[in-house]
């Protein structure tokens, strides 16, 4: 990952992946959806809101994903010093803070006609609500360290200890009785028929590429931006 550490050269690969990762990504999302939407048949048990399944699942793992990955570019800025870590860890927080919400808006409308309740105090959506204000105080910690002049460790500690709550988001469904279902899809294979199922990786793959997109934009307006002020505090030092 130090190959690119100089941001000039990051630059070079991130603004083609940005434009890639999001066409494809754009376009895999709508053959997901509207083949979700339009061409499985609904589920013999919860009938047409099955299809929820096809935004709900992309974005559950998009928002354990993000905070993964704000975790493992915290540890590279702590312990190599990555002077893209930060930025990238920061880019992560606003788009896997949004998927987060829509997992759980998804949710509960999921479970309003299955569970009777728009909102039910289970393991795996309290866990996940603890997912997203674990979010929303990352990104207040690192703005406010930021406007301080902080070089961001204190934010880079809190994105390594918030990862205790994926473990724990996952294996909700075995530790406690919960009225969220188990897992469907398995190493080993899904209890979800195919003829269902054939959608969601797509979809899955097209919402990946788009939050891809959505970081990379961010770094590079969030490298910009640096560019301006440091230029602009040079001027401010000028005679």
């Amino acid at each position: 990952m130090h190959i690119f550490a100089n941001p000039v050269r990051f630059l070079q690969l991130a603004r083609p992946l940005t434009g890639w990762c999001g066409w494809i990504g754009a376009v895999l999302v709508v053959a997901g959806l509207g083949a979700g939407l339009f061409l499985t048949p609904p589920d013999y048990l919860q009938g047409e809101t099955v299809r929820i399944m096809y935004l709900h699942v992309p974005s559950a793992w998009l928002g354990m994903a993000g905070w993964g990955g704000i975790a493992v570019a915290s540890i590279m800025e702590l312990v190599w010093r990555h002077p893209l870590a930060g930025i990238a860890a920061r880019a992560v927080a606003l788009p896997g803070a949004v998927f987060t919400g829509i997992c759980l808006a998804t949710g509960s409308i999921w479970g309003r006609p299955t569970w009777g309740t728009w909102w039910e105090w289970d393991g795996r959506l309290t866990s996940m609500l603890v997912l997203l204000f674990v979010y929303i105080a990352y990104i207040a910690l690192a703005e406010a360290e930021a406007d301080r002049g902080g070089q961001g460790r204190i934010a880079a500690i809190f994105g390594i200890v918030g990862v205790v709550n994926l473990p724990i988001i996952h294996f909700s469904v075995l530790w406690w009785r919960t009225l969220h279902q188990g897992e469907s899809i398995g190493i080993t294979g899904s209890s979800i028929a195919g003829s269902i199922l054939w959608p969601l990786p797509v979809a899955l793959v097209g919402f990946t590429l788009l939050f891809v997109s959505i970081v990379l934009m961010r770094m590079r307006a969030m490298l910009a931006r640096q560019k301006v002020e440091a230029r602009l505090r040079r001027m401010g030092t000028e005679p």
